[in-house]
């Protein structure tokens, strides 16, 4: 089951909202996908489409691909367009595919860059029937859900995220939209550093997203990006495009998603992707902990999650630390605060007990070699540690807690997690660093810094780091032209399907009635190619079309008038012939 905590992205797919247009957009996309990629894909991809529920002829409903993807270990849900990184990456961690249920209009027929139905579901589902791939996938989840995330990251997702609601609310205005792009650039472009999370997103890009497979000569397409996109999928297998073996280097190409790839990667097989991920995952903080990992948190200024050697996990925003040589010498947390121990909150411990943040000094005691995590309450006592004692604490760095001791936070497994200070004064080399004033200290016990990750280590109890809101797109409200060529489409697809079905026959009748709807297309929508293309489609299997000839020079002038859609046409009718 999703964790409650993942919840507030999830939205209802509401399939009525789709209308005859939108269908019939996504059937021509499809055709276009299943002809190209049935030879340049990679060969699980056709067969995929079946097995995970996404047809041609229709938009598919996400509850019967859940269903279908069930069988391969995986779910799909629907999500409000853009969800944050670490929320995507851990329903993907979870076995769970988020899939945009928008789907894109006819203008941004062969491309849109905002998350839809088509990405979603037609990129990304049918390669999951891989068990190589998909096991790379769940991998990749569950190392990009522990990358350290920035500020600067998450400005720029929010900018990526208004931009992308603007564009596909029908009330925007292009001032608006003009607006959120200069935004997204100006953020972009004030980006200092490249998180753990920004080269994450790189390796997803040119894998998961825009990977190619098999070898430099003859490479076949697996990336999403380019299986759900006809155009990038023809432009990526030319020459121009530069072809190099996927390495841990492919982390060092930025990308633009905006803009066709000038290079892209190409991996030997699926096994090729989990070496390279492993690769990645051993630079990262919460493999190796430290110095570096603390800096790495310190520059990331978002809620990330401490592990000390005790197992006690701190959770909250690091404002500072100080070292001894080349060990932390003391932790400073800024902000609402959580400790944990294996991923559960300890009890009174949570943000609004720590809400001003939460500092306590690291390392050894001057006379004692073992960790005081390792001390029994007898050894304790033994150093005049026990409840209700007036003690002075001297660390091998220099930092002095003194003050009366009010009692002991372990672990099941005995672990000694917490010392807890009444009266305390805490200083190091001088300096102030808990006043008594402060109220209670709470001591952390632990010597060292094995790792270090993003986001609280009890997700649920912290309360939510973000204030998301589910984006939920006005109902366009259609004036009675439109509602006119909704009927119209909605007819084609009617006599269509009822074609295939056998329920009507391909006789003088039906030819006739595809004249009368061709006639009312011509007089009310002369710009209108696609429900031209799937009249001409239909026109082929019935008899006497007398109408056809016309159609036909009506789609090759739109062709000629617009090379915006001069290919769309033409690709379409090819597949007619």
């Amino acid at each position: 089951m999703l964790p409650g905590h993942l919840k507030r992205y999830v939205v209802e797919q509401d399939y009525s909202r789709y209308t005859p247009v939108d269908q019939e957009v996504w059937r021509f996309i499809m055709r276009q996908l299943k002809d190209f990629h049935s030879k340049h894909a990679h060969t699980c991809y056709v067969d995929g489409l079946t097995k995970t529920g996404i047809e041609i002829d229709r938009i598919p409903d996400i509850h019967v691909m859940s269903k279908k993807l069930e069988k391969f270990g995986w779910r799909a849900i629907p999500v409000s367009g853009f969800i944050p990184p670490a929320a995507f990456m851990e329903m993907q961690s979870l076995g769970y595919l988020p899939i945009a249920s928008d789907m894109r209009t006819i203008d941004h027929l062969m491309y849109t860059p905002a998350p839809d139905i088509v990405h979603e579901a037609a990129g990304h589902a049918p390669i999951l029937v891989n068990e190589e791939f998909a096991a790379y996938l769940k991998d990749y989840a569950q190392v990009a859900k522990h990358a350290l995330i920035s500020h600067e990251d998450m400005k720029q997702y929010e900018a990526i995220r208004i931009l992308s609601d603007l564009k596909e609310d029908p009330n925007s205005s292009d001032e608006q939209i003009k607006a959120a792009e200069s935004e997204l650039g100006r953020v972009s472009q004030a980006i200092s550093h490249l998180s753990e999370a920004a080269l994450l997103s790189r390796m997803n890009w040119w894998t998961a997203e825009y990977g190619l497979i098999g070898t430099l000569e003859n490479p076949k397409i697996f990336g999403a990006g380019l299986l759900s996109s006809i155009s990038e999928a023809r432009g990526c297998l030319d020459r121009k495009v530069k072809k190099i073996p996927l390495t841990i280097d492919c982390i060092n190409f930025s990308y633009d998603i905006t803009e066709p790839q000038p290079q892209l990667f190409v991996t030997p097989d699926f096994a090729r992707l989990r070496e390279v991920l492993e690769q990645l995952a051993m630079r990262m903080a919460y493999r190796h902990g430290g110095l570096e990992a603390l800096a790495k948190a310190k520059l990331a200024q978002t809620i990330n999650t401490v592990q000390l050697n005790s197992g006690l996990q701190i959770s909250g925003r690091l404002k500072d630390y100080q070292i001894d040589g080349t060990d932390p010498a003391y932790l400073q947390f800024d902000g609402p605060t959580q400790l944990s121990f294996t991923g559960k909150q300890l009890p009174g411990h949570g943000t609004s007990y720590h809400a001003q943040g939460f500092g306590s000094p690291l390392g050894h005691l001057e006379a004692v070699a073992r960790c005081l995590s390792d001390l029994s309450d007898s050894d304790l006592s033994e150093l005049g540690v026990a409840p209700g004692l007036h003690v002075e604490l001297k660390f091998r760095t220099g930092a002095r807690v003194k003050g009366r001791v009010k009692g002991f936070t372990r672990a099941e497994s005995g672990k000694l997690l917490l010392i807890s200070f009444e009266d305390c004064t805490v200083t190091r080399d001088g300096k102030l660093l808990f006043d008594p004033a402060w109220g209670i200290f709470d001591m952390a016990c632990g010597t060292s810094v094995p790792s270090v990750y993003a986001g609280p280590a009890d997700r649920a109890a912290y309360g939510e780091t973000n204030d998301f809101v589910a984006k939920v797109i006005p109902r366009k409200v259609w004036d009675a032209l439109y509602q006119l060529k909704h009927r119209l489409y909605q007819e084609v697809r009617d006599i269509r399907e009822d074609l295939l079905t056998g329920k009507i026959e391909p006789s003088q009748a039906t030819s006739d009635r595809l004249d009368v709807l061709s006639n009312q297309l011509e007089s009310n929508f002369p710009h209108d190619w696609l429900l031209r293309l799937a009249l001409y489609e239909l026109g082929q299997q019935v008899p006497s079309a007398s109408w056809l000839p016309r159609l036909e020079i009506e789609l090759k002038n739109l062709a000629e008038a617009d090379s915006q859609v001069q290919a769309q046409i033409l690709d379409g009718m090819r597949l007619l012939l």
